[in-house]
């Protein structure tokens, strides 16, 4: 049976976006509230939230997580969004204040790091009603007691052992929702998602690698005006 055709809609002015690489597009997917996401673009920046393709954002950043830059980043977004709440510096009262104030704006889910302790957790998944996603940086981490506590999707974040550490959870729990990092290459997003994860997170080039490659277009096309009038 041949591929469908499917129609694609775009405007001058938005065809250039940062596009997520089509290889993620063999992942299972997540379905979270009757949205299926596959890929997740793993940036606070607004600017590239606005202009990608990914099903989703998961916005996590190595500080204390804040109201305003959540309730920024999902206000900016046409796409579902996985809030970081903390987990390693920012635990307890505040966790569970940050996971309330993100659903309350609109998040479809909310992410707490590895180190989360076990009490923030269930206090955590107590207080919301959408996903909460723990953070897995390795096959070392301790993950019954949070999958028994109430996080419903883990995301695996191990660097270049990731695929191991992907098939190694996998083993463990057969129909566990996995998200994971997925590298840079086709190759690495395949044996991720073949080891077993379900949505790939995919890290866009930064603002100014893309700035820097519309600048070399921008100079290109200024040297043939110049040698068409010279």
């Amino acid at each position: 049976m041949s591929d469908q055709f499917i129609p694609n809609i775009t405007t001058e002015l938005r065809k250039d976006i940062v596009k997520v690489p089509e290889a993620i597009q063999e992942a299972s997917g997540i379905i979270v509230f009757g949205k299926k996401i596959r890929s997740i673009i793993y940036t606070t920046d607004i600017a590239i939230i606005r202009n990608t393709n990914a099903n989703a954002v998961i916005a996590v950043y190595p500080f204390t997580p804040h109201p305003a830059i959540t309730k920024s980043i999902i206000e900016a977004a046409d796409i579902p969004v996985f809030s970081g709440v903390g987990g390693g510096l920012t635990q307890g009262i505040r966790a569970n204040y940050m996971s309330l104030f993100a659903e309350s704006q609109g998040s479809i889910g909310v992410v707490l790091n590895g180190p989360t302790p076990v009490d923030t957790v269930e206090e955590v998944c107590k207080i919301v009603d959408i996903p909460v996603v723990c953070t897995v940086t390795s096959a070392y981490s301790l993950i019954e007691e949070k999958l028994e506590s109430g996080v419903k999707i883990i995301n695996i974040s191990a660097g270049r052992n990731t695929p191991e550490v992907v098939a190694y959870f996998r083993k463990l729990y057969p129909e566990l929702p996995i998200m994971a990092t997925g590298g840079p290459t086709d190759e690495s997003i395949r044996a991720t998602i073949q080891a077993g994860a379900n949505a790939i997170t995919y890290t866009p080039p930064s603002n100014g690698e893309l700035f820097s490659k519309k600048m070399d277009l921008y100079r290109q096309q200024e040297l043939e005006k110049y040698k068409k009038l010279y």
